[in-house]
């Protein structure tokens, strides 16, 4: 199946979750909506179950690669840790599935695979992918954590120190999440990161 394709099951199964519980999406009507037979969707998917973390992978994927954005979007190195904490709370506000993997809280209405890979005889390259390991909570941590520390102590950075670097990458990362888990008030989780970061709190962010 060419890669469109995938994508067009994947949109549709993510607008069907949109408006009912996965327990009621129907397969076939994924298929009908992506406007593919429903044998394509399983050859595709494997299952329903195959689906669920092939949609969750994408939603990862999508997910850090605003992590990547933030990071670019700004010469000052306060500024993109400040960006990726704004993306991971708005990703958050606006995506159940991002909300439920940062949080770990999966409510009754979204699918809930199993974070361990499960056995794969899928000859689709994406799809051996999607039934690898999936993301916990605390992997994105360190997932986002390295990511923004590779970013700042990248070529022509200045050269912090780099323990204390990933130690505030990481602080920059658990505010924005306990700002997805209980929403910040007026100034909202980037006052809350520029505060984190000053000098006064002897941060090596410059």
């Amino acid at each position: 199946m060419m890669p469109a394709a995938r994508e067009s099951l994947l949109d549709a199964a993510y607008t069907a979750l949109a408006r009912r519980s996965w327990s009621t999406v129907r397969m076939v009507d994924v298929a009908a909506a992506a406007g593919v037979s429903r044998q394509t969707l399983y050859n595709e998917f494997g299952s329903k179950e195959g689906l669920a973390r092939a949609l969750v992978r994408r939603e990862a994927d999508g997910y850090l690669g605003g992590v990547d954005r933030a990071l670019g979007a700004h010469a000052d190195a306060r500024e993109r840790l400040t960006a990726t904490a704004e993306w991971t709370t708005s990703a958050a506000r606006e995506n159940a599935l991002v909300r439920a993997m940062l949080t770990g809280c999966w409510s009754e209405r979204l699918p809930s695979p199993t974070l361990s890979a499960v056995p794969s005889s899928s000859a689709v390259p994406a799809q051996r992918r999607a039934d690898g390991p999936l993301p916990s909570p605390g992997d994105f941590v360190a997932v986002v954590r390295d990511r923004a520390v590779a970013a700042l102590a990248g070529p022509g950075a200045p050269r912090p120190d780099t323990a204390d670097l990933a130690r505030s990458c990481e602080l920059v990362v658990r505010l924005a999440l306990s700002c997805v888990a209980a929403p910040p008030g007026e100034g909202g989780v980037g006052e809350l990161v520029r505060s984190a970061l000053t000098p006064a709190h002897r941060a090596p962010i410059t």
